[in-house]
C-alpha cells in the first residue's frame, strides 16, 4: 500500500507539474500578441495654441496606449514648432474594426503650462524612443 501511495502522488505531482506548464504556454501565447502597429497621426492646428491630433494604430491593448501615441505625437509636435511643453486637454479612443483611432487635445507652450496633465516635450519624446512608439 505505501508504494501504491506513493506512485499515485508522484503521479499527481506529475499532472500538476505539467498543467502549470500547459497553463504558463497558453498564457504566454495570449500575452505574445504582436507588437502594435502605428497608422499615423494627423495634426490641425485649431486656434492658437490648441492642437487636434488624430492617431491610429492596431494591436493596442488598451485606450491607453492610444493616449501614449497621441501624448508622444504631441510632444514631437511641441518640438517641431519650437515650444518645450504641452498640456493634455482631452483624448476620446474608439476601436472600431481592430482599428484604434484616438481624437486627442493639446495646447503647446514655451513656458510650463497650468494644469496637472503637463508634458515636458524633450522628456517625452526620449520616453517614447525608449518604449518604441513613433513621434510625429
Amino acid at each position: 500500500m505505501t508504494l501504491s501511495l506513493h506512485n499515485a502522488l508522484t503521479g499527481l505531482a506529475l499532472v500538476a507539474s505539467l498543467s502549470a506548464c500547459a497553463m504558463q504556454e497558453e498564457g504566454a501565447v495570449s500575452r505574445g500578441e504582436s507588437a502594435p502597429e502605428y497608422g499615423g497621426v494627423t495634426t490641425r492646428l485649431l486656434e492658437g495654441d490648441l492642437v487636434n491630433f488624430h492617431v491610429e494604430m492596431q494591436g493596442a491593448t488598451a485606450p491607453a496606449d492610444v493616449d501614449d501615441y497621441a501624448e508622444c505625437a504631441a510632444a514631437q509636435y511641441a518640438l517641431i514648432r519650437g515650444f518645450g511643453f504641452a498640456r493634455h486637454v482631452r483624448t476620446t479612443v474608439n476601436l472600431e474594426g481592430g482599428i484604434w483611432r484616438g481624437d486627442a487635445v493639446y495646447t503647446v507652450s514655451s513656458a510650463l503650462p497650468r494644469g496637472l496633465k503637463t508634458i515636458d516635450a524633450e522628456v517625452t519624446v526620449a520616453a517614447c524612443e525608449e518604449n518604441g512608439i513613433p513621434t510625429v
